[in-house]
């Protein structure tokens, strides 16, 4: 079949479609253009208005795929209308496989194809072509391209990229429901024949789905399919192509459909009686139980909510829904008694959560069982009579006195005495003693309300046949007062009375206070105490409500006769026995305008209600003056130290002051002093001090030249010195001024004329002001002596 097909298309190539030239140059027409003509003028003739017959006439060749001859397979035959057959023109071929995959004669223009070809690979080759002069290699015509188009065979099967599939579908779904598409790739030419028409068919999975043969949707082919009945389904899908046909290749493909659930299963209890065994002891919410009712559905379609309904044991039980596994927890609400009740019967409905509209009609979606619950009898602790004991003893009740008791029972069927004692982890102190048999509760120590105004302590009851088996209870005992403390004035007060008071005027509000715990109406009173009620200055009004006013009863009061009065006050309160104490307060007499607003106390007033003493005063007083004086003592001394530093800097610019301790002898006195220094500071050097003189510093300058005398500086020292002898107040030793150096290291050298050569008309003293306040008074002081000299000479 395959060699007769191949035959064909070969004779049709040739022949019919016109794609090769014969022998002899005709005129030819091509499958898929219109007809050509290349111009080519003869050897040796060249005319503008020749037309020349066309050399090549082809559109294309086609080969076939999958060649497996033993020969190379001949594709086509090139020839020129120039080529005589004598064996002067050259045929090429250039292009897509030329030389590996085509190959050309020479002489004669036939083309081979040299290996098999695959047209999923590569479906077509461009190539060109041209005739050569072969004596002087020059072209005969201009190049020509064409192609060689490999023709499809049926060689590929198809192939379903996307599988295997996973498709589901709901279960009870109707016919014809749609599940899943696939789709099968043939890689064949689908222009050719029928070598890529696909066709699907079911294999495997019939009959409950169903295939569409062009389109390749699945459906379901039965009704009602049933997932607790099968869930999973294999389907095995062929796709053929050449149309289904005999001989036509094929794939396959497997698809797995899963049935999805939907509620169509109402939930089922197994059983329709669940019996339960609880013991009386269980304490309240815990799990007394789990029944199950079975729904064959799946995920939330499963879901099941139980209830208890209405009727015995429905105020003591509770259900509900593990989660986890869909059961019904029952749970206890209230204590079991088995001397009260022995055992329980109710019934449970379970139901779906998720109802199904479509499944309404299969019947209700719930069921309900029937429960029984005996009550186990355990051997239980004593019970208190109460939860919490309240007592009430007075403080400094004796010893041994019973101020309550206890009371607990076994109430098992047989039941046992019971014996107390007192949890001392709580009352570690042991204020108080408790009979074993009675459970009555006595102090064993004198208690005190002050101290400790409650106790709160446990009492524990055990069997007397099984001690094991306790039960316990809280105590609280309340402490009451006993009337021990008198009431007395709540704050010290600071009370004042106006000169010109009015006799009833409340100059003071008190209060009261007492220690004691006062019940609820307790009151105070207020009066003054017997030997103040003759011919009182003041008296006391009882407000009743647990305060008093200070109430004036002269017109008048004067400081200068008495300045303080001092009032007793009893307070007394109204519990039993009455308790009474006197309270003095003291007044003081003040100086006040006329709206009654203080103007003066006496200082010591306001020291008073604080317990300070006109001693305690005047010393604090004389404290605070002596540190003053210890403060400006320092002060004082520290700024002195820092002058004489500053006097004996061998650095410093301004004036060297040598003190003595003792008078000069004037001017005859040569011993005492030479003033020789003044004009060469070595002077100082070779001068003998007196024995019986010590300096308190000296401060030698550095050695200078000497210099020539100075009448200037002669004239100002005997000013100075006339100065100083006439003035009484002058210190009875001398003073030395020295200006014949400058300090150590000066830029601005001597500012001493001294050592200058020159005259004072030469010298210009304006500069100094530049240097600063200090220089600027020198300057000013020998600016005045030069424009005096000038205008005497003038």
């Amino acid at each position: 079949m395959l060699t007769r097909n191949c035959l064909s298309l070969l004779l049709w190539v040739l022949f019919d479609g016109g794609l090769l030239t014969p022998l002899q140059p005709q005129p030819q027409q091509t499958l898929a253009t219109e007809p050509r003509e290349n111009v080519i003028h003869p050897p040796g003739q060249r005319s503008h208005f020749q037309r020349v017959k066309r050399g090549w006439v082809w559109n294309q060749f086609f080969v076939l795929e999958e060649y497996m001859g033993s020969e190379p397979q001949y594709v086509g035959k090139l020839h020129s209308d120039l080529d005589k057959g004598e064996g002067t023109v050259k045929y090429t071929l250039s292009g897509d496989g030329a030389g590996t995959v085509f190959t050309i004669d020479e002489t004669t223009g036939d083309i081979h194809a040299i290996r098999s070809l695959d047209r999923e690979e590569k479906p077509f080759y461009t190539l060109r072509a041209q005739a050569v002069d072969i004596e002087t290699r020059k072209p005969l015509e201009p190049e020509s391209e064409f192609i060689i188009k490999v023709q499809d065979i049926n060689d590929n099967e198809p192939k379903f990229l996307d599988g295997p599939y996973i498709a589901s579908v709901p279960e009870m779904s109707p016919v014809g429901a749609y599940v899943l598409q696939v789709k099968a790739t043939d890689a064949d030419d689908p222009t050719y024949g029928n070598s890529a028409r696909v066709v699907y068919s079911i294999l495997q999975g019939q009959p409950y789905f169903s295939i569409d043969p062009k389109t390749g949707v699945i459906r379901t082919a039965l009704p009602n399919m049933d997932r607790e009945v099968k869930e999973q389904y294999q389907v095995l899908i062929q796709a053929k192509d050449m149309g289904g046909q005999l001989g036509g290749l094929a794939g396959t493909t497997i698809v797995n459909i899963t049935l999805t659930d939907v509620n169509d299963n109402p939930p089922r209890f197994p059983k329709s009686i669940f019996h339960l065994k609880v013991p009386e002891s269980s304490p309240i919410g815990s799990a007394i139980g789990r029944i199950r009712a079975v729904d064959p559905d799946f995920g939330q379609n499963a879901e099941i909510e139980y209830s208890i309904v209405p009727g015995d044991g429905g105020n003591l039980f509770d259900i509900v829904t593990d989660e986890n596994t869909q059961e019904g927890v029952l749970k206890l609400k209230k204590p079991l008694d088995f001397e009260t009740k022995k055992a329980y019967t109710f019934k449970v409905e379970a139901s779906n959560l998720h109802l199904d509209h479509r499944f309404h009609s299969a019947g209700p979606f719930k069921d309900t069982a029937t429960v029984k619950i005996s009550v186990l009898d355990v051997d239980e602790p004593p019970v208190f009579s109460k939860p919490l004991y309240t007592m009430e003893v007075y403080e400094d009740t004796p010893v041994g006195t019973i101020i309550g008791a206890v009371t607990a029972q076994d109430l098992d069927v047989g039941s046992s005495a019971v014996r107390y004692f007192i949890d001392w982890k709580s009352d570690g102190d042991s204020y108080f003693t408790i009979d074993a048999t009675e459970g009555t509760i006595s102090t064993s120590e004198l208690l005190d309300r002050e101290s400790t105004a409650q106790y709160n302590f446990s009492i524990i009851a055990s069997k007397v046949s099984n001690p094991l088996l306790t039960s316990r209870v809280n105590i609280l005992i309340n402490v009451l007062d006993v009337n021990e403390f008198p009431p007395e004035i709540s704050v010290p007060y600071e009370t004042a009375v106006c000169e010109n008071a009015k006799p009833g005027q409340i100059i003071q509000i008190v209060s009261a206070a007492d220690r004691d715990l006062s019940p609820a109406g307790q009151q105070f009173s207020f009066k003054l105490s017997p030997e103040a009620s003759i011919k009182p200055n003041f008296t006391v009004r009882d407000f009743r409500n647990n305060t008093a006013g200070i109430e004036t009863r002269r017109n008048g009061y004067s400081r200068r006769q008495q300045e303080l009065y001092f009032l007793p006050v009893v307070i007394e309160d109204s519990s039993y026995p009455v308790q009474s104490s006197t309270n003095t307060m003291t007044i003081r007499v003040c100086r006040c305008d006329s709206d009654g607003t203080v103007l003066s106390c006496n200082v010591e007033a306001i020291f008073l209600p604080v317990g300070l003493s006109t001693g305690a005063l005047i010393a604090i007083l004389l404290c605070i003056v002596i540190l003053l004086a210890i403060v400006v003592l320092y002060v004082a001394l520290r700024r002195q130290k820092k002058k004489d530093t500053l006097m004996t800097s061998k650095e410093d610019i301004r004036d060297n002051v040598i003190h003595y301790d003792d008078e000069g002898g004037g001017e005859e006195d040569t011993q005492a002093f030479d003033i020789g220094a003044l004009r060469n500071p070595k002077v100082m050097e070779d001068n003998k001090i007196r024995r019986d003189i010590k300096p308190d510093s000296l401060c030698l300058p550095r050695q200078r030249p000497p210099v020539e005398d100075n009448a200037d500086i002669r004239d100002f020292i005997n000013q100075r010195l006339q100065e100083n002898d006439v003035d009484p107040t002058a210190p009875p030793y001398d003073s030395l001024v020295t200006y014949a150096y400058e300090g150590n290291g000066s830029v601005a050298d001597s500012l001493s004329s001294m050592e200058s050569l020159t005259m004072e008309a030469d010298q210009d003293y304006t500069y100094l002001t530049d240097w600063g306040p200090p220089f600027k008074v020198l300057a000013d002081m020998f600016g005045e002596e030069e424009s005096y000299n000038t205008d005497k000479v003038t």
